[in-house]
C-alpha cells in the first residue's frame, strides 16, 4: 500500500457535485492499494498514521499524532498513486490491485483508523471526486506499508 497523507485544517469529497464526506483538523489520506497487499499491510499503515506525531505542540513542535489532537481522517482511493512512470509517456498501473481486491482494503483500512478511535470518512470508491483541502504546514508525507 502506498499513502500520500496531508495535515488539513479541513478536507471534503464532491461526487456529482454533492459533499459526501467532510472533516476538520485532521489527515487527508490518500490510498493505493496494489496487488500484493493484504489486511496486515492495512493494520501496518493505519497504526503508523494514527500514531505519526506531526501536528505541532504548545512549543510548536511536531510532537503529536492524530491520535493526541482527537483529529479526524478522510480516505480517499487513488489507485494513480501506483502509476509507474519510469517507461514511455504513460503511466502503467499493472501493480494496483483490482477493483474488489482494491475495495476491501480499502475500507478494512478505514476500519482500522475507527477501531484506534479515529473519527473516519471516506471517498467513494471508483467514482470521480473532487479533493478539497486546506492544507496546515504544509504538511505531506508518502508512507509505504513495505
Amino acid at each position: 500500500m502506498r499513502t500520500v497523507i496531508q495535515r488539513v485544517k479541513s478536507s471534503s469529497v464532491l461526487v456529482n457535485n454533492k459533499v459526501i464526506s467532510q472533516i476538520n483538523e485532521g489527515l487527508l489520506v490518500l490510498l493505493g492499494v496494489e496487488t500484493t497487499d493484504n489486511p496486515s499491510d492495512a493494520e501496518y499503515l493505519a497504526d503508523k498514521i494514527a500514531n505519526l506525531r506531526i501536528f505541532e505542540d504548545e512549543n510548536s513542535k511536531m510532537n503529536r499524532s492524530l491520535i493526541d489532537i482527537a483529529g479526524e481522517a478522510l480516505v480517499v482511493s487513488q489507485f494513480t498513486l501506483l502509476g509507474d512512470c519510469r517507461k514511455g509517456r504513460r503511466p502503467s498501473f499493472m501493480h494496483a490491485a483490482p477493483p474488489d481486491k482494491a475495495k476491501s482494503l480499502y475500507r478494512y483500512f478505514a476500519d482500522q483508523l475507527r477501531k484506534k478511535g479515529i473519527s473516519t470518512q471516506t471517498g467513494k470508491f471508483q467514482a470521480m471526486m473532487k479533493v478539497s483541502l486546506i492544507n496546515d504546514g504544509p504538511v505531506t508525507l508518502i508512507l509505504e506499508s513495505k
